[in-house]
């Protein structure tokens, strides 16, 4: 079976002394394509130098909500002159993150607000991190009247949520949390969701699965994803993986080898 991980972040220091291996195994267990997000403009570089260097890494740098310290104007310029240059799959991960407690709404939304121009400017969809704030960026989304549909990562909303983001050309996307009992909203709205409207992902190395619970995640454990998916929805891991990867595939651009 072949698996596309829709956001991995193996460029991160934590990988450093194994990164081989980790892509290695992932390639192993049938992971052919792995899209690496960016979060601040320190890091794009490595992730750019990584998927010019792998054939199965796929850049989607962007600008993250919760470190608006880090970022500055210049950054929204850069990330204009990659996104115009065709080297991205994506632009993410942005969005909106009132989970931690005191952040500058103000700010966080001007700053999603000139990402999602910009990715409009070059035709790219958009990796959505959302906490706490779905109502308020389908909300901005629709006021934009942004075209370009992407993946809302990690989804932790609601079902009525998720399908309003359907409605607004978004996948969802699914990692490891599916695997824990406790997590009843995103196993829900994983299970009622059509299977057309899923993806697959890790966000390695957070959020790892119930069998690798307190340690790194890895993309190599995406079939565990997968697994619990399909105990789920009571359907094969065959279908599964060839609906989720042709839905990557499909919005991202990713061709087969």
């Amino acid at each position: 079976m072949k698996l596309i991980d829709t956001h991995s972040h193996i460029d991160l220091e934590v990988f450093a002394d194994d990164f081989d291996q980790v892509l290695g195994r992932a390639r192993k267990n049938g992971v052919v394509a792995q899209v690496i997000p960016g979060v601040c403009r320190i890091g794009w570089g490595r992730i750019l130098g990584l998927c010019g260097m792998e054939d199965d890494l796929f850049p989607a740098i962007g600008l993250h909500p919760l470190y608006l310290a880090d970022h500055t104007h210049a950054d929204l310029l850069e990330l204009q002159k990659y996104a115009l240059a065709g080297e991205l799959v994506a632009i993410g991960e942005i969005g909106l993150d009132y989970f931690v407690q005191d952040v500058d709404k103000v700010a966080q939304q001007d700053l999603f607000e000139s990402q999602l121009d910009i990715a409009s400017e070059a035709g790219l969809p958009v990796l959505l991190h959302v906490r706490k704030a779905h109502d308020l960026v389908q909300k901005t989304l629709r006021r934009l009247r942004f075209a370009y549909g992407g993946i809302v990562h990690a989804f932790s909303g609601s079902l009525q949520q998720a399908e309003r983001y359907l409605q607004l050309g978004f996948l969802i996307g699914v990692c490891g949390t599916i695997s824990y009992d406790r997590a009843t909203r995103i196993r829900t709205v994983a299970t009622r969701l059509p299977l057309q409207s899923l993806v697959l992902e890790t966000d390695s190395p957070d959020l790892p699965p119930l069998a690798y619970h307190n340690q790194r995640n890895s993309p190599e454990y995406l079939p565990e994803v997968l697994i619990a998916l399909a105990q789920l929805r009571r359907e094969s891991t065959e279908e599964i993986a060839v609906e989720t990867t042709r839905n990557s595939r499909k919005l991202l651009g990713i061709l087969e080898e």
